[in-house]
């Protein structure tokens, strides 16, 4: 299986403040098949010695650099970390502490030195992150499965998930409830699927608490509808796979939960291209750089959209957002889109991070603004 664990808003956010005298950021293709990951591990330690030599040419202090060396020397040396991988890994480190991401999405391999952490490339996996869980529901049986880019699909157990409706309402059947019960025929059969769909969620509660990874519906009529009447997760999508799923695999499903999530994230980006041609002539959409980094350092921006492969040497002023660019990355400089996705965040505006081809006109970045500029 994979093992991904992407950070939380709450997290994000945190990680956009963070500053220090030295932020290190590195991102590397990893694998999950354990046999094959020492290429990944090498790959990390080429990376390492980059950052460390971006120290070496600004003069960094060598006692700080040897606490930060050693972190990441750790990290190196832990078989037991390595052998549990996802597609992809982010390491942020600092003399005085080192967080890591492992994430389903791959990135590409990057390493980043400045006195703040580099994060696009995180933005992109918290938004199409190619992950998702597949609840395949019927009165028969109940699967909840977990579903990578390009990863096997994986079945989830859950201790308190009934195995059937028959056997959440302790009846033969839900298609006979009988007369007894005062119900119509119909009636009681909506009252014991009822009753199964609540356990259903109930059972779900657990593995969801906390997430905001896609949930898909696997099911017909009329537990499709029911479960979504009962469901308490955010995270479940309006378009569901609409076939039975009892005869299908977990590969059957994970390919329809792809193509759900396709068109799920599609439409968020067709949505905030229309939105972003809408505002232009009312002045609240621009592309110009140095335009968009003022409007994020005073908190203007509600969505913003960047380029996920462009990066942009340079600082960006506290005050006023005023851009000065760099020819070349450097320990005295950082990604100035990067940071106006962090004040963009901390501002409580939006970001998509997306593919060139999907940027709104071709640019770099693309801002839709609270009011007219």
């Amino acid at each position: 299986m994979l093992y991904v664990d992407i950070p939380t808003n709450p997290e994000i956010r945190a990680l956009f403040e963070a500053r220090a005298d030295a932020c290190v950021s590195i991102y590397l293709p990893t694998t999950p098949e354990t046999q094959n990951v020492a290429l990944s591990r090498i790959s990390f330690g080429n990376l390492t010695r980059t950052a460390l030599e971006q120290l070496d040419a600004a003069d960094f202090d060598k006692r700080r650099r040897a606490a930060l060396e050693e972190k990441l020397l750790a990290l190196d040396e832990d078989d037991d970390f390595w052998r549990l991988q996802a597609n992809s890994l982010a390491v942020l480190a600092t003399p005085d502490s080192l967080r890591t991401y492992r994430l389903a999405t791959e990135v590409t391999k990057t390493v980043e030195v400045s006195d703040r952490f580099y994060l696009k490339p995180l933005m992109r996996a918290m938004a199409f992150p190619q992950h998702a869980f597949v609840l395949a529901l019927s009165e028969n049986d109940v699967r909840l499965i977990e579903v990578f880019a390009d990863h096997p699909a994986t079945v989830i157990s859950l201790p308190d998930l009934p195995d059937s409706a028959a056997d959440a309402t302790g009846r033969a059947s839900v298609n006979n409830p009988g007369t007894g019960s005062g119900h119509g025929n119909a009636q009681g059969q909506k009252s014991l699927l009822l009753k199964y769909l609540r356990k259903v969620d109930a059972a779900l509660r657990p593995v969801m608490a906390g997430r905001e990874t896609p949930l898909i519906l696997a099911a017909t009529e009329p537990l499709g509808p029911i479960f979504r009447s009962v469901n308490s997760y955010t995270g479940l999508l309006a378009e569901g796979i609409s076939a039975s799923p009892d005869s299908m695999s977990e590969s059957a499903l994970a390919s329809g939960a792809r193509s759900v999530l396709d068109g799920y994230y599609a439409a968020q980006i067709e949505a905030a291209t229309a939105l972003f041609h809408e505002r232009i002539g009312s002045h609240r959409a621009i592309t110009d750089l140095g335009a968009v980094a003022r409007a994020a350092t005073f908190g203007a921006v509600d969505l913003l959209l960047v380029d996920i492969n462009e990066v942009v040497p340079g600082t960006v002023d506290e005050t006023d957002g005023t851009v000065v660019l760099a020819t070349k990355p450097g320990a005295a400089n950082y990604g100035v889109i990067d940071e106006l996705t962090g004040r963009t965040i901390l501002a409580g505006g939006k970001v998509l991070a997306v593919c060139r081809a999907d940027m709104p006109d071709g640019a770099a970045v693309a801002a839709i603004l609270r009011s007219p500029v």
